[in-house]
């Protein structure tokens, strides 16, 4: 199948402000025109209600419905903000029931914005399937910018932003967290990470241990009252939050990108998977070292398996 290119979104008058401008000095203002059909990905704001773009507030305003993940949460911005227009309920629950409904109101007309809790939708929640099917059906799709978490932590972090990664939440249970730990530990970015505060000590830790004494920033309650960003190496944040706890609020971690590290020899292989091998069975041994070396799992396995039985006294 040949790509698509989508050259414009939804037909759209300039967008105006709250008061539209006159067709003539000291006539009355005119009515807003309707919005184009479509598909209107709105950015609302992460924390201080005052985050967000003149444009937003017109498309929300002249929009047919607001799609949201939580009617209460986006009622309060909308009462911050004035917009009465009606809500429909789209999240992780609901998605696969509602895409059909909403894009066939967009088909026969209407006008659709799509908004999350906080921040630009299609990150870490179901929006993306919406625009995915809007545009496999033909119907026109475009986007308002705005805030976004990842990108506002990478930016308060000190640390490189020429390239980086975002890689979502790390996985609830240790043993999977240092797995992806350590696929991730050869990327040549910046990383970045969504975390829940009661898991951080421990995610700390673990990112400690496999990607070493990286330079990393926390991030947390970004643009609300109080905002912190915390800046040390991996292992530095992994002993301050296990001294003082988690710490309140919503999340970013980001963790700077790798520097020079010479490969590890078949030697420290060898090493590592000894000492783990006295702590964990063969299967979670190996994964343990392919994690913090890097280096291919099942090459690792296998490996683990020969030292395993020469400890044994099996022979090959």
């Amino acid at each position: 199948m040949p790509p698509t290119i989508s050259t414009s979104g939804p037909a759209q008058d300039p967008v105006r402000g709250p008061q539209a401008s006159s067709d003539a000095e000291g006539s009355e203002p005119r009515a807003a025109s309707k919005l184009g059909a479509g598909l209107y990905v709105v950015a609302t704001p992460i924390g201080n209600a005052a985050d967000i773009t003149l444009r937003a507030l017109d498309v929300l305003k002249r929009a047919d419905a607001i799609a949201c993940e939580d009617t209460r949460v986006t009622a309060k911005l909308m009462g911050i903000h004035g917009i009465h227009t009606p809500f429909v309920s789209y999240h992780e629950h609901n998605a696969a029931k509602m895409r059909p409904v909403l894009i066939g109101r967009m088909k026969a007309g209407e006008s659709i914005a799509l908004v999350t809790d906080a921040g630009t939708p299609l990150v870490s929640d179901p929006g993306y399937k919406l625009v995915r099917e809007c545009v496999a059906e033909g119907v026109a799709v475009t986007t308002l910018p705005g805030a976004s978490a990842p990108l506002a932590a990478l930016v308060l972090s000190g640390l490189p932003t020429d390239r980086f990664l975002f890689a979502g939440f790390l996985p609830n249970k240790s043993s999977a967290r240092r797995a992806a730990a350590g696929e991730l530990k050869g990327v040549p970015a910046t990383l970045v990470f969504f975390e829940s505060p009661q898991r951080l000590p421990e995610s700390l830790a673990d990112l400690a241990d496999i990607l070493g004494p990286r330079e990393a920033a926390v991030a947390r309650e970004l643009t609300k009252l109080y905002e912190e960003v915390r800046r040390g190496t991996l292992p530095e944040l992994a002993a301050h939050y296990a001294e003082h706890g988690p710490p309140k609020g919503e999340v970013v971690l980001v963790i700077g990108p790798p520097g020079e590290e010479a490969a590890p020899t078949e030697a420290d292989v060898d090493a590592l998977l000894r000492e783990a091998l006295t702590r964990l069975s063969v299967r979670d041994a190996a994964a343990d070292v392919a994690a913090r070396t890097g280096q291919h799992k099942r090459a690792v396995y296998a490996r683990a398996l020969e030292l395993a039985r020469e400890e044994r006294g099996e022979k090959p």
